[in-house]
């Protein structure tokens, strides 16, 4: 199989390096390729949402598998803006692409899944429901949708901002977010390119739970005093980082179970924090 994958960015690599085996040749764009060292055994081509190169449209056109990891903008999905004709060409390929559980929108607590209408009031999610039916029209259904938690893994967790003295405890009452561990999002990636047909499924681990939490467990394995807690209303934030906390909602897993067969290497928070730090994350 040859993978082409739309946006090198964290979890795409983290594919490559567990599953990089599986395929016969791999390639796919990032912004620079000068700033990419870590990249061995990749193709890289240069795209940042303009005009393509004539072989990085060979390329896609030569995949049998096709990764997106790239956020539309706000004229669309830069991909499909870029590689009509290589997308209508009609040639049988698997397109797995990954969007977010933040569609689903604000549901206070309540839980979601795949059934419940996507409510997004932020514009970056509608953006991503609009790049998500583009990919279903652009692929004639083939197309697995991987709707991701918050991403986390070795290098971003909550070890690696305590001991950066970054961390901090944002208390919204009632608030909860799903996660999800990079080994999770690569082990989801894989069982989609090898189901046939298309579908959506939610890739997030099985405890939704407060930020806080996640932030004072980690204190607790390093033996640490946890960063002191700030009140939502009134804490420092940037627009970016508020919008964050606009929704909040448990979103159920058991259709990636079910139809997918993913077992979670780190089914919660804790799991996944205790592994890391065995690693020596945070130290």
């Amino acid at each position: 199989m040859r993978l082409f994958i739309l946006g090198l960015g964290y979890s795409a690599r983290h594919f490559v390096r567990r599953f990089g085996g599986t395929f016969t040749h791999i390639a796919g764009t990032v912004r620079d390729p000068g700033t990419r060292n870590d990249l061995a055994g990749i193709a890289t081509h240069a795209f940042s949402g303009g005009g393509p190169a004539r072989e990085t449209v060979e390329r896609i056109r030569d995949a049998d598998i096709l990764l997106v990891s790239i956020p539309p903008g706000g004229t669309g999905d830069p991909a499909i803006k870029a590689f009509p004709g290589v997308l209508a060409a009609g040639r049988h390929r698997k397109i797995v692409y990954l969007s977010t559980i933040g569609v689903y929108g604000d549901h206070a607590g309540g839980w979601v899944d795949e059934s419940t209408p996507p409510q997004a009031s932020l514009e970056r999610a509608r953006l991503r429901l609009a790049a998500e039916q583009a990919w279903r029209d652009a692929a004639h259904g083939n197309v697995a949708i991987l709707r991701l938690a918050g991403i986390y893994g070795p290098g971003r967790n909550a070890l690696v901002t305590l001991r950066a003295g970054t961390a901090r405890r944002i208390i919204k009452p009632g608030q909860v977010f799903n996660r999800i561990h990079v080994d999770d999002i690569a082990s989801a990636i894989m069982a989609a390119i090898h189901r046939p047909g298309g579908g959506t499924w939610n890739v997030c681990d099985d405890e939704p739970a407060p930020p806080q939490d996640v932030i004072a467990y980690a204190a607790e394995l390093m033996n640490v005093a946890p960063p002191p807690e700030e009140a939502f209303e009134t804490a420092e934030m940037s627009a970016m980082a508020r919008s964050f906390y606009a929704s909040s909602a448990r979103v159920c897993n058991a259709r990636l179970k079910r139809e997918l067969g993913v077992t979670l290497a780190y089914p919660s928070y804790r799991h996944a924090l205790d592994a890391l730090w065995r690693a020596g994350e945070g130290r």
